[in-house]
């Protein structure tokens, strides 16, 4: 389970420090998949892209970030210019969260955006399934503005056919402050989840967005076993129409 909350168990809740991989364990991309090398996991750059995934926290933390964030977000195009999109497993209690674009050792840089209302699938609400382990949320307005106007949004986009190119997973572990990314091509598990080699992906990490050339979002880290039970392979629900329709009953909803 990558959602770093203490009794989520089942997935290792530390991790190692990030360091570089040796080529020689990892495929170099093609020129017109995405850059390489594939499966290396390094600290994300602090780029535009980048800045559209933040860090989830309770809202009682919203005045200490440091070490608080316990899943990712990332925000997605919408209407109203105010939706992140993330796993269900992170979202589905009762507690309010706040959400920090583009968070970093402790700061953030992009403002702290408070929850107002969550989006989770039938699926997901009436049995937990773990083909229904992705959410939507609104986030309020901030010094009069909406999130999407301050650091844009990715374009969420279900039927893409798994492994149809490579993606770009970025995440916040747990243990760290700062965001890691991993590039490969995703597989099939199942008709209804695909998985991903990426090392060092642990706690925290669920909700992250797997985000191919297109900038579209194609994938969100959880699903079966809410993400994995290992570091180095993630899963995520395969994006068909329960995720299409959950988009836009958030996107167009009141």
């Amino acid at each position: 389970m990558r959602n770093s909350r203490l009794w989520m168990t089942s997935r290792p809740a530390l991790l190692s420090a990030v360091v570089t991989l040796a080529l020689t364990s990892a495929s170099v991309a093609a020129a017109d998949d995405a850059p390489g090398p594939f499966a290396v996991t390094a600290v994300a750059g602090a780029t535009a892209q980048s800045l559209r995934v933040g860090a989830l926290f309770s809202a009682d933390r919203a005045d200490g970030l440091a070490g608080g964030h316990f899943c990712t977000a990332s925000v997605v195009h919408s209407p109203r210019r105010d939706l992140i999109v993330t796993a269900a497993h992170c979202v589905d209690g009762d507690g309010d969260l706040v959400f920090a674009p583009g968070y970093r050792d402790g700061r953030a840089p992009y403002g702290v955006w408070k929850v107002d209302r969550r989006y989770l699938p039938d699926g997901w609400a009436k049995g937990q399934d773990e083909d229904s382990d992705i959410a939507f949320a609104s986030v309020g307005e901030l010094d009069g503005k909406r999130i999407e106007d301050v650091v844009g949004g990715n374009r969420f986009v279900a039927g893409v056919a798994t492994g149809a190119t490579a993606v770009t997973v970025v995440g916040y572990p747990a243990s760290r402050e700062v965001p890691i990314s991993c590039t490969n091509r995703p597989r099939p598990h199942s008709r209804t989840q695909q998985r991903i080699h990426c090392p060092e992906f642990t706690g925290g990490t669920s909700g992250s967005p797997w985000i191919n050339g297109d900038r579209q979002v194609v994938g969100v880290l959880g699903g079966h076993e809410r993400g994995g039970s290992t570091p180095d392979v993630s899963y995520s629900v395969v994006l068909g129409a329960e995720a299409a329709e959950l988009y836009r009953d958030a996107a167009g909803g009141p």
